[in-house]
């Protein structure tokens, strides 16, 4: 009897142990739940943030000369302001700055410093008009002003990105860098931002209402992964900034009797 007695015992024990362990397996599980869904979050607020535009980098004085094609008639209405935007999306985003951007961001993670000489050099040799290098250089000047009251970047990175002469690729890039977010994601929340202000732009010189803004909007959205995966895929040789009728258009915005944009 006494040894029934024990041995219930010993199995009650036993059962209570692992009950205990079940809860200590369970608690670790749903913290570690909490940590990554904490972290995926913040990664998110991050991009949202940096594709804002509200972003105080003055990107809404800038048309990227859209201005000049509807000065030239290239671009009239909702149609043909959608075709100007996406050819621009993937002849000269997905395959110059996105595609900078996609070795900038991890370049800029462990700080390799000869790498980022050599794409901070390919964004000041590929401007191919004064306007769209006053605009880079304009835009990553206030973006770096921006990091540097965030207290998020390094002295070190920041210093490099000042001594680089600070273009808006490379200081996005740093921007995106610290958010942690995979790579495809970053380069995802930069191409929207983008695709927001050009459709603001559009919405005041074409001009164009709302609902066409929406439109024009929704229709680069559904460009865009396919220009992050062509940028992501880009080597060095392949990248290029090569979109003749945006430098000619860029350059007579430059003499353009009347206008509303920078660029």
């Amino acid at each position: 009897m006494a040894r029934t007695m024990e041995a219930r015992g010993t199995v009650m024990i036993m059962i209570m142990i692992m009950n205990m362990n079940t809860v200590r397996t369970m608690i670790t599980a749903m913290t570690t739940t909490t940590v990554t869904t904490t972290a995926m979050a913040t990664e998110l607020l991050q991009l949202i943030w940096l594709a804002s535009p509200a972003l105080p980098v003055g990107g809404f004085s800038y048309s990227e000369a859209l201005e000049a094609a509807i000065d030239h008639e290239h671009v009239h209405d909702e149609a043909s302001c959608a075709e100007w935007l996406v050819d621009q999306l993937h002849l000269s985003q997905a395959r110059g700055d996105m595609a900078l951007m996609a070795q900038a961001i991890p370049a800029w993670q462990t700080m390799n410093t000869t790498r980022l000489q050599q794409l901070s050099a390919w964004v000041h040799a590929s401007r191919e008009t004064q306007e769209m290098r006053l605009q880079t250089e304009q835009m990553g000047r206030s973006l770096l002003d921006w990091l540097r009251i965030q207290n998020k970047a390094t002295e070190t990175a920041l210093q490099l990105c000042s001594e680089l002469r600070p273009t808006y690729p490379m200081t996005m890039s740093l921007a995106l860098s610290l958010a942690h977010a995979p790579l495809e994601q970053a380069l995802q929340a930069y191409a929207f931002g983008w695709a927001e202000n050009m459709t603001q732009a559009a919405l005041k010189a074409v001009p164009l209402g709302q609902v066409s803004g929406q439109k024009i909007l929704a229709r680069l959205a559904q460009e865009i992964p396919e220009a992050v995966q062509h940028a992501m895929a880009l080597s060095d040789d392949a990248r290029q900034a090569f979109c003749p009728m945006l430098a000619v258009m860029s350059a007579r915005h430059e003499t353009q009797y009347s206008r509303l944009f920078r660029s």
